[in-house]
């Protein structure tokens, strides 16, 4: 599954990456790296990992030849000052990591730069710059709400009819700029406030960062887009268990995969678990 550190050089124009992270990624995260070295088609500049300061990251950031940079470097407001969660999940650290990604034009050098999962893998090719278009690799279906906040946040209602949440997209630090600039025109405050303010927080799923910048990007101009279908799949599995035979079998019909562990976003699991034993003990007294 993995490549090393060869990179394959593409016809496009130079780009940086950047990959958020947290330790429940550490398991695909080199894979990730390795699928970007080897799938992307472009000169790849620096691939910056994004993270909590952690060891386990830091490791594989030496291992893979890539940057490490502290979260807290880029963050345009701490993780402790944002509220999002209910008594059945909790997105806070979800939003947050969205945010670190629309900070990106902080970090990284080159006009172009893609952000990616940690936890998807591409096994087919990608280009994100055709004939002078940024290609956005979308989907069929998406969260009505993210469409709501755009609204919001924006004034404007979406022009594309499909979803560029694909897990990976090319950013131009030169619109994201323009984009946050207008945020804060639009609302009288910083572009992250504007956000979280947008979100209708009872909503498990209210924001997202590529279906607004990729409707953002592709409202301003769509012949300067063009749209390639993401062909995503999620795999409930672990990234180092894919063989070379079956990466190929899925690359017939997919050009990524994913291994998402959502269950982290859930909250009160151990609280009802603790409520159910004393009863399941209960239960094995009473059959003796």
């Amino acid at each position: 599954m993995t490549a090393g550190l060869v990179h394959i050089s593409g016809s496009g124009e130079p780009i940086d990456v950047l990959i958020p992270a947290v330790d429940k990624d550490a398991g695909t995260l080199p894979h990730t790296i390795d699928s970007i070295r080897s799938m992307v088609r472009h000169p790849i500049g620096t691939i910056y990992v994004v993270s909590p300061d952690s060891p386990r990251i830091r490791a594989i950031c030496a291992r893979k030849g890539c940057v490490f940079v502290n979260e807290r470097l880029i963050e345009p407001l701490p993780k402790s000052r944002i509220r999002y969660r209910s008594k059945r999940w909790e997105r806070s650290g979800w939003l947050y990591q969205q945010l670190l990604k629309l900070s990106g034009d902080r970090l990284v050098r080159r006009r172009h730069f893609l952000v990616m999962d940690a936890d998807t893998v591409l096994i087919r090719p990608h280009r994100f710059r055709i004939d002078g278009k940024t290609v956005f690799y979308y989907r069929r279906w998406s969260q009505p709400e993210y469409f709501r906040t755009y609204r919001r946040l924006t004034g404007r209602r979406r022009k594309a009819k499909v979803s560029f949440v694909a897990h990976y997209m090319l950013f131009d630090r030169h619109k994201l700029y323009r984009f946050k600039a207008m945020l804060e025109a639009r609302h009288g405050k910083p572009w992250y406030r504007a956000i979280i303010d947008s979100i209708d927080r009872t909503r498990n799923f209210g924001f997202s960062e590529y279906e607004t910048y990729g409707n953002m990007v592709y409202g301003e101009n769509p012949s300067a887009v063009k749209l390639l279908p993401a062909r995503n799949l999620h795999l409930r599995r672990g990234a180092s268990s894919l063989t070379p035979a079956e990466r190929r079998r899925y690359a017939r019909n997919y050009r990524s995969l994913s291994f998402h562990k959502r269950g982290v976003y859930s909250r009160g699991q151990r609280r009802i678990a603790r409520k159910k034993r004393p009863l399941k003990s209960r239960r094995r007294r009473a059959s003796k």
